[in-house]
């Protein structure tokens, strides 16, 4: 046995007292070498750091402390008989080190008191799994009196949490659009999320928006490289627009020509998504659930997720970053809920529907895809340079495929977008990170067949199963409109900033908005999209389907599913 080994052996005639009179008496009874145990190096994540006896669940238990895992293990009277033995043997409990996110010291204080108190042990927070998708937080208290006793313990999981896990974030960008949704964002985070982040010691410096694009100019002006991770606390609309924001910031400080064809850097900092909104389908896609406190949990132990970004461009010239699109029948719904934004949301995206089911009329389009199988996937993870891809794009000039028909709807998506109202996804044969987009081209057909169509995204049956309905896998989209739709800024070019430039606010005098995770994009009658591998890092994981099959959604259920969100 080692020399550490050795030390940290515990007389069993100390746990036998402990048994009779609780784990703060048992530690005055234990040799000084056996009740705190240090090895002068680690050299693996099953070395011994130190040993001891505290009260857990009321029960005196004799704790170990590895750089990896923290164990327990109930101690038992020394009459016990033979078989008894063997049994106590198999009530050793662990935790692995990775699962805690926080620990504190536990003090009995007296109403109105805010330091001090009777120390009382360490409370130790873990995160734990509940369900499929839900993460939730869990306390364990570690009862013992000593002062001493305790803070040594204290230090050294400290130590653990502050040097092993590197990717968990120290400090945040917070940004809470107070109007999304119900106008909870505000209340979800200082309710739910920031108690969370001070107990995992995570500082914070919060924006509360007041405008459309106040996110956007934030993260153009301020010191992004002083912040961990950016959060963002809202619906869909704010998501997109942080994402969007933390993208082109990047641009701008690689200083790409974004109107031109170019190729786009990473995103600087992870983003975290906190749900507030009415669908939360980029919460959904990353979470698996809308929840924030599972959401601020990936965020705390540092779940990072890589995520695909689609370009829209137009005429060589960037619109917007996003990671989904609909055009038609998606993108007039849209149109119509934030025409008639005063009326209650879910009324308000039910009313859409049924407005433009009611006067659902195709568009005419020329739709050019170039197939994943064509296409040189990811280009290695963007390490080609640009000599590199120009051949590559000459080389697949002649492997586009085009169709020109009339369209009910086109959905371009990069994720699955999955949520309440379409459990399997909007997009369900796509992922996160595996580097293609999603085509779904609705040709024209009768009202009743598309209403068919729609229903199934609210169940399990396939719904692309129709022969109207066509599926792709591609890396590049261009669709061309046959109709001028007419968009005008609300801006003039001339009294434009940086942001209205490439993100305005548009109303529109034609028939053909689009939807890009549920915000209208600036009108154009001609758009390329294109599909950029891992563009931005989002705290979360990759779901592959949301387990909650119940559509929510009372016109999903009568008629179909329109994809507006807030």
């Amino acid at each position: 046995m080692s020399e550490v080994g050795r030390r940290a052996v515990t007389p069993l005639t100390a746990w036998s007292k402990a048994e009779e009179g609780g784990a703060g008496r048992a530690v005055s009874q234990l040799p000084a070498e056996s009740q705190e145990v240090r090895g002068t190096e680690v050299g693996g994540p099953e070395d011994l750091i130190c040993r001891g006896i505290f009260q857990i669940e009321k029960r005196s238990c004799d704790v170990v402390l590895t750089s990896s895992r923290l164990k327990w293990t109930p101690i038992e009277p020394e009459s016990l008989a033979d078989d008894d033995k063997m049994i106590s043997q198999h009530k050793m409990v662990s935790v692995d080190m990775k699962e805690v996110f926080a620990v504190k010291m536990k003090r009995r204080r007296s109403a109105g008191q805010q330091r001090g108190g009777t120390l009382l042990g360490i409370t130790i927070f873990v995160c734990i799994k509940k369900g499929q998708n839900k993460l939730k937080d869990r306390a364990i208290h570690l009862s013992n009196l000593s002062e001493d006793y305790c803070n040594i313990w204290f230090k050294y999981l400290k130590d653990i949490l502050n040097g092993y896990f590197p990717k968990r974030p120290k400090f945040l960008k917070i940004i809470i659009n107070p109007h999304s949704h119900k106008k909870e964002a505000k209340q979800v985070y200082y309710e739910q999320v920031a108690p969370l982040f001070k107990l995992a010691d995570i500082k914070t410096d919060i924006t509360i928006t007041e405008h459309e694009g106040h996110a956007f100019s934030v993260l153009k002006e301020c010191d992004i490289q002083a912040f961990d991770g950016v959060v963002c606390v809202g619906g869909d609309g704010t998501a997109s627009e942080v994402a969007h924001g933390l993208l082109l910031r990047a641009q701008t400080d690689a200083r790409r020509d974004i109107d031109s064809n170019f190729m786009p850097v990473r995103a600087p900092l992870p983003l975290g998504i906190i749900p507030a909104g009415s669908t939360n389908v980029l919460s959904f896609s990353v979470h698996g659930i809308k929840h924030p406190c599972t959401a601020a949990m990936h965020i705390i132990m540092g779940n990072l997720q890589a995520v695909d970004v689609c370009s829209f461009s137009s005429r060589h010239r960037l619109l917007r970053f996003g990671f989904s699109a609909m055009f038609g029948f998606g993108g007039t719904t849209l149109a119509l809920a934030e025409k008639y934004r005063w009326m209650p949301s879910n009324q308000r995206k039910e009313f859409a529907v049924i407005k433009a089911l009611t006067n659902l009329k195709p568009e005419d389009c020329e739709l050019s895809f170039l197939p994943t199988e064509n296409a040189h996937m990811a280009d290695q993870k963007g390490k080609r340079n640009e000599d590199e891809r120009n051949t590559i794009e000459q080389c697949n000039e002649d492997k586009w495929q085009t169709m020109q028909t009339h369209f009910l709807n086109i959905s371009v998506m990069a994720i699955p977008c999955l949520c309440s109202m379409a459990p399997r996804g909007l997009a369900p044969n796509t992922r996160l990170d595996n580097g293609s987009m999603s085509l779904i081209a609705v040709q024209n057909s009768s009202r009743a067949d598309f209403i068919k169509h729609l229903k199934r995204y609210g169940n399990r049956q396939n719904q692309f199963d129709f022969p109207f309905v066509e599926t792709y896998t591609v890396q590049e989209v261009k669709i061309r409109s046959k109709i001028d739709c007419g968009w005008t800024d609300m801006e003039s070019e001339e009294n434009a900033d940086f942001h209205s430039r490439h993100q305005s606010v548009i109303s529109p005098k034609g028939s053909c908005p689009w939807n890009v995770d549920g915000d209208l994009m600036e009108g154009t009658s001609e758009v390329h999209i294109k599909i950029h591998p891992q563009l931005i890092t989002m705290y979360g994981r990759n779901i592959e389907e949301f387990d909650d099959h119940t559509v929510k959604c009372s016109c999903l259920k009568s008629l179909g599913s329109g994809h507006t969100r807030t």
